[in-house]
């Protein structure tokens, strides 16, 4: 089945209890399960709940932001994409084949939906402050949202990230750390550490809480960028 012929098909809308079935469809040996399943809950509270943002042709310029940093593991964010419509079930089987759309690292030019090319571990946070910025400069209201893992928090471009948003107030950013564990120098409670030092405003979460991720995620705090801290089982 060719991309082209894919494309025709009409998008299906589905809901968290079929997510399971959705990642089944992608098989192969370099799925990452382990760095994918972690975000599952966190993207689907973003989409189901927390982001104003809807497949084409609704992809406006007042919509809401959202970067996977954590790009190295995109099968999750893959079932959730095309649970809400943004392209139909039958790329998920094909993924990752010569001619599918759908790539061990997220494309934003073949993906709809996604906002950046993503992989490289320790580049969604920078982006999303100067997409901040960006909406900013706009006078749009529109909010950019960050997922990133707690073991990409070891590149030095992502603390400068941290620092940057604080001291420029960036009340319209948000930040999801997938906390399981896999930093070289895990300690209980030194993200929120990290970030609270340098002015944003900060909540640790259970990963899979859905209530606790929407109510952390929705907050908003005027002249403070947004930390949630989601910790989920360790890999």
């Amino acid at each position: 089945m060719t991309t082209t012929s894919i494309r025709q098909s009409r998008p299906l809308r589905h809901g968290y209890d079929d997510l399971a079935r959705l990642m089944a469809l992608m098989t192969g040996d370099e799925k990452h399960t382990a760095a994918s399943t972690s975000t599952l809950d966190v993207l689907w509270v973003l989409y189901d709940q927390v982001l104003q943002v809807a497949p084409e042709p609704h992809w406006t310029p007042s919509r809401d932001r959202f970067l996977l940093s954590k790009g190295h593991g995109p099968m999750a964010y893959y079932a959730v994409l095309a649970a809400k419509g943004f392209f139909p079930e039958e790329w998920l089987a094909g993924w990752a084949t010569y001619d599918s759309p759908l790539g061990y690292h997220p494309d934003r030019n073949l993906v709809p939906g996604v906002e950046i090319s993503s992989g490289s571990l320790g580049h969604g946070l920078p982006m999303g402050v100067g997409t901040a910025l960006g909406l900013l400069a706009q006078g749009t209201d529109a909010r950019t949202v960050v997922l990133v893992g707690d073991a990409e928090l070891d590149e030095g471009s992502n603390h400068e990230a941290i620092e940057l948003a604080g001291a420029l107030a960036l009340g319209r950013l948000s930040v999801v750390v997938v906390d399981n564990r896999s930093s070289t120098y895990n300690q209980p409670g030194l993200i929120a550490r990290r970030f609270g030092g340098e002015g944003w405003h900060t909540a640790t979460v259970d990963g899979r809480d859905h209530d606790a991720l929407r109510d952390a995620l929705q907050a908003r705090h005027s002249g403070r960028p947004n930390v949630v801290i989601a910790e989920t089982e360790e890999q």
